[in-house]
């Protein structure tokens, strides 16, 4: 972890997105026929997007999984496109929590797709929502996921639900990507999970989600109003790097902090 993120949405312009372009109405369309098209990958597993200031490397997925609000690690390895049927993608990867690492396999499948529209008439040209927006599509996609880890390792199952992926097309050159747009804004997510982890052998499931920047239906995990940060009542779930990183009290050369960083840093999936 870059210890810039700490920061995230700590920069906010005057004119916010959200103040002027959406709280006009938006309208949607249906975009499921043309959204075979286009590699989903791209958003899933995208290496960097951009803040405010320059273009960051995109950070590891935040995760929990059961009632304690456990910090649960995800990694996707690859994410390709089934050419028999474009609307499905073969995923695998590895899970951690606590130390126990699960290879895993599985489907995510598009269910809908839509593309939103914006009265560009509303907003001022010479405003950075104007720049922004302009001659760009967003849209978001639905699927739905089952991804199955190894049944020879201990401890494995298999993890079931909904996920809602935020695009955007450039509409000039067609290029297919990951939505930044709104990365300044306090709530700026996207690939968002929600569902359910459900053990092989005792049939026990926990509710299990994650998410970039956010984790949806997070409860009273996340306590941070510019960015995601853990009420201290988790920190002994997994979570007291994270804790310690985002604080902002300590020295960033001392020995405390130069091992958390190491660990967040970590490539636990290799």
């Amino acid at each position: 972890m870059n210890i810039l993120y700490r920061y995230l949405g700590m920069f906010v312009f005057g004119f916010l997105l959200g103040n002027q372009c959406f709280a006009q109405e938006i309208k949607t369309e249906n975009f499921y026929e043309q959204i075979k098209n286009y590699d989903l990958s791209v958003v899933l597993m995208t290496d960097s997007i951009f803040m405010d200031w320059g273009k960051i490397k995109n950070p590891e997925i935040l995760g929990f999984i059961g009632d304690d609000y456990q910090r649960f690690y995800i990694h996707f390895i690859s994410v390709i496109q089934n050419p028999e049927n474009p609307y499905e993608y073969f995923a695998y990867g590895k899970t951690k929590v606590k130390e126990n690492i699960c290879e895993f396999q599985g489907i995510i499948k598009i269910i809908l797709s839509e593309y939103e529209i914006y009265d560009m008439s509303e907003i001022h040209e010479d405003s950075e929502i104007y720049e922004r927006l302009y001659n760009l599509k967003r849209g978001f996609v639905d699927c739905e996921v089952i991804l199955y880890e190894d049944q020879k390792h201990v401890h494995s199952g298999f993890f079931s639900g909904k996920l809602k992926s935020y695009f955007c097309i450039d509409t000039v050159t067609g290029v297919f990507r990951y939505d930044d747009v709104e990365s300044y804004s306090d709530s700026f997510a996207n690939n968002q999970f929600t569902g359910n982890w459900t053990n092989y052998k005792t049939n026990i499931s926990k509710k299990c989600n994650w998410g970039n920047f956010r984790i949806p239906d997070s409860g009273d995990l996340d306590i941070g109003a510019g960015y995601f940060y853990v009420d201290s009542e988790y920190q002994k779930n997994g979570w007291e790097n994270y804790i310690l990183l985002w604080s902002g009290d300590y020295q960033e050369d001392s020995p405390e902090i130069q091992k958390a960083l190491q660990k967040e840093n970590e490539k636990w999936w290799k």
